[in-house]
């Protein structure tokens, strides 16, 4: 695959093997963001698992201390007062039968997140096979199957991220804006490496973190010290 230019003149700004504090990290993102839109900061991390171990699979979600940049539509699936309480909070759609009925007749997928309340997921596991393989089904363990529909909302308001680890033991999360000042994306890049670091499972042996790195949308990838974490 051929690089642009623009690609090629980014990567030449990143020093092949070094490795960079945070702060640093984080000023040459902003000289590496190659697109004339806002991008988006990722953070990646290559974690020492062993995913064909259940509790070695990491899953969850993180509320950033700054946010994500990024306004997320939630659809929460709900009757009576939660589903009261998430209308109040701020969500884009909330319904229940009629709502799922919209996602299976009419293919309508105008939403970044789906809410539900315990009561129901048996409705929502029949459409599973449709919401799963777009990552829109809602789980326990990130916070997407609630009673309070109200804090899971505002959460995503507020800019929840959700990661789960791949067969390779990676965690991917998006982490800001390249137009975020330093402090915040430094604030943000910590808050994520902090709770993966505290989700570590107590069965792993030897270094937990491989390496850390982030990028901007379609920029090169910047690897971090780990030395600039409490690691």
């Amino acid at each position: 695959m051929k690089k642009s230019k623009k690609y090629t003149a980014a990567s030449n700004l990143v020093e092949k093997n070094k490795l960079y504090t945070k702060e640093e990290a984080v000023a040459l993102l902003k000289k590496t963001a190659t697109t004339k839109f806002d991008s988006s900061v990722e953070i990646a991390m290559r974690l020492n698992l062993d995913t064909k171990k259940a509790d070695q699979q990491l899953r969850g979600a993180l509320v950033l201390p700054n946010g994500t940049g990024k306004t997320k539509k939630v659809l929460v699936i709900a009757k009576g007062d939660a589903a009261k309480a998430a209308t109040e909070a701020g969500a884009d759609y909330v319904g229940d039968m009629d709502m799922l009925e919209k996602i299976e007749k009419e293919n309508w997928f105008d939403f970044d997140v789906m809410i539900a309340t315990p009561d129901m997921m048996p409705s929502l596991g029949k459409i599973g096979k449709i919401l799963g393989p777009k990552g829109l089904m809602p789980n326990p363990k990130t916070g997407t199957v609630t009673t309070d529909t109200k804090k899971a909302v505002t959460e995503v308001k507020k800019g929840r991220v959700e990661y789960r680890t791949d067969s390779y033991g990676n965690v991917h999360a998006l982490v800001g804006k390249v137009s975020f000042d330093d402090k915040k994306l430094v604030e943000n890049i910590d808050a994520f490496v902090s709770l993966m670091l505290k989700s570590k499972p107590s069965t792993v042996k030897g270094k937990y973190v491989k390496n850390i790195s982030v990028s901007t949308t379609m920029g090169p990838g910047i690897k971090l010290d780990t030395n600039s974490f409490d690691i």
